[in-house]
């Protein structure tokens, strides 16, 4: 903000950020979930390979969560004074 920046362009920064990682890591964690699924429907009886409804279900709640979570830090920073920010104590 000490540069020009508005209070809302930080914020969108900072919990865009988040919901990157967050994307990155459920993404990673659908695939990872499908192959392993597919290991285990062959070794235990009963088991489908992947249930899409519990990894919609699981995405939701983890997408809900980290921009909860990322929302915190986000709104800290834009009550940040500019000058206390560039002081180095």
């Amino acid at each position: 903000m000490a540069l020009g920046a508005t209070r809302g362009s930080v914020g969108r920064l900072i919990v865009s950020q988040g919901i990157r990682l967050t994307l990155l890591g459920e993404g990673a964690g659908v695939l990872a979930s499908a192959a392993l699924g597919r290991l285990l429907a062959n070794l235990l009886y009963g088991v489908r390979s992947f249930d899409a409804e519990t990894a919609l279900l699981t995405i939701a709640i983890l997408g809900i969560t980290t921009t909860t979570a990322a929302l915190i830090p986000a709104y800290r920073s834009t009550r940040v004074q500019p000058v206390k920010a560039l002081r180095t104590e």
